[in-house]
């Protein structure tokens, strides 16, 4: 599943390019045009990297990031700051809140698409990696095709979707609200009970005989992709 990245900026034109530039990246994408909206963003749906304007409607970028850092669901979350405050003191009052990276306007695209790629590679590989691999499970993203033991394993588009997904942090449970909005995106409404169903195709295809099953159910929480496995 692709990262996926939250514009914090209130600038309609900035944000629309960095949107079209980052998904023609192959990124999913979600903004916000205040400090408040991408709080409020924050508390249901944590992203793999935030790009943060300083100056903001409502909460400043500053103080944003500030506020995550002490929230222990979102300290480790990879923050780049944008802004126009280009002196060295302002930089470094940046990254002392909390970013892990700053950008000055008017800045350079492809510049900050390498900073954003180097950054999600540096704070979680598998976003970013050619393939996955955990036990005797082997996912590659370029062919998206799935093995286990050397054998394929036939998927359709969904259930291929769903366990990179799951993959992606192996031990992390994942809502079935969650899953619903990272594997089959915001804007699809379908119902809650479709996950299990998909569960429960993607089980069938990946266990055969007395295979191990990776995924595991926590009940009344939702999925997730049994950590203990990738030693198993």
């Amino acid at each position: 599943m692709s990262p996926h990245i939250l514009i914090v900026e209130d600038e309609a034109d900035l944000a629309l390019m960095l949107r079209y530039n980052l998904e023609a990246e192959g990124y999913k994408v979600s903004a916000a045009e205040s400090g408040d909206e991408a709080d409020l963003i924050m508390r249901e749906d944590v992203p793999d990297l935030i790009l943060l304007d300083w100056m903001l409607p409502g909460l400043s970028g500053i103080e944003l990031c500030r506020r995550w850092r002490t929230r222990e669901e979102t300290q480790r979350t990879p923050i780049i700051m944008m802004t126009a405050r280009g002196e060295e003191e302002e930089r470094v009052r940046g990254l002392a809140t909390g970013a892990d990276d700053y950008v000055v306007k008017p800045f350079s695209v492809p510049e900050l698409l390498a900073r954003v790629k180097a950054l999600l590679r540096r704070s979680n590989p598998h976003l970013t990696a050619q393939s996955l691999a955990a036990g005797d499970i082997e996912l590659d993203r370029e062919t998206h095709r799935v093995r286990r033991s050397g054998r394929e394993v036939h998927l359709g588009p969904t259930e291929y979707r769903l366990l990179e997904y799951l993959m992606q942090n192996p031990g992390r449970v994942y809502s079935r609200e969650q899953l619903l909005d990272g594997v089959w995106g915001h804007d699809v409404y379908v119902d809650e009970r479709t996950v299990d169903v998909h569960v429960g195709r993607l089980r069938k295809a990946i266990n055969r005989g007395r295979s191990k099953d990776p995924i595991r159910t926590v009940r009344g929480a939702g999925y997730s992709f049994d950590e203990k496995f990738a030693t198993a």
